[in-house]
């Protein structure tokens, strides 16, 4: 073989070689970034499902296996992901707008509960009934946040902190329903929404004020959430 063909097999070599390690490092970065964004490809539904998971309430004694910061992080990589979703028009059914407002409630913004009553409140004009309990409980985060009472009802909040020997988010915490415009609605209108009475609503303060979760209490008779 002459020296020239030697040199440009050699080359050749050296330039597959070349481009297979850039493509091994491509290949890694791509793996990196896809493990740095494990919700990207995630139905909607399984973001919802993981997000209850992620939420201390949704637990028998209300403990979350994770930090609030990761709790934090994770949320805010779901919405950023639903809403590139609807901007696409990819969400459809009730179900997937029931889901897509209640990961908006769980955000950190005016805004996030201002979108999740809107989604809920076209989630259940697409049939969706356990959404009702949902439209009332974001309207009711949306007003508090922007330092209005609410009105339904659904939003009981911690007035201390955990005390020393208690776990989770009930026990050791004095709660309140305030603020709190009791006179705006009728019991009526709060049942229309899966909301239970203002006599059942301080049965359940109280019982967080024992430690304890209300529970099924938490919306009105017949209804689910």
């Amino acid at each position: 073989m002459s020296r020239t063909l030697r040199n440009s097999s050699r080359f050749f070599s050296a330039m597959c070689l070349c481009l297979l390690a850039q493509n091994c490092f491509i290949n890694a970065q791509t793996s990196a970034n896809e493990q740095s964004k494990p919700e990207a490809g995630k139905s909607i539904h399984q973001m919802f499902l993981d997000d209850q998971d992620d939420t201390p309430a949704g637990k028998p004694g209300g403990i979350a296996p994770i930090t609030q910061a990761e709790i934090k992080a994770r949320g805010e990589q779901r919405r950023r992901l639903v809403s590139a979703m609807l901007a696409k028009g990819q969400l459809q059914t009730a179900e997937e707008f029931h889901d897509a407002a209640l990961l908006f409630q769980h955000g950190e913004s005016a805004d996030d509960y201002l979108l999740a009553h809107i989604l809920a409140v076209d989630a259940v004009i697409k049939g969706d009934d356990k959404s009702k309990f949902l439209a009332a409980a974001t309207l009711d985060r949306y007003l508090q946040f922007i330092n209005r009472p609410q009105v339904f009802g659904t939003q009981y909040a911690p007035l201390s902190p955990v005390q020393a020997g208690n776990v989770g988010v009930f026990k050791g915490r004095t709660w309140t329903h305030m603020p709190f415009d009791e006179e705006v609605l009728t019991d009526a209108v709060r049942h229309d929404y899966c909301v239970p009475d203002l006599e059942q609503q301080r049965k359940n303060l109280a019982t967080l004020n024992t430690g304890s979760y209300p529970g099924d209490s938490l919306v009105a008779p017949g209804c689910k959430r």
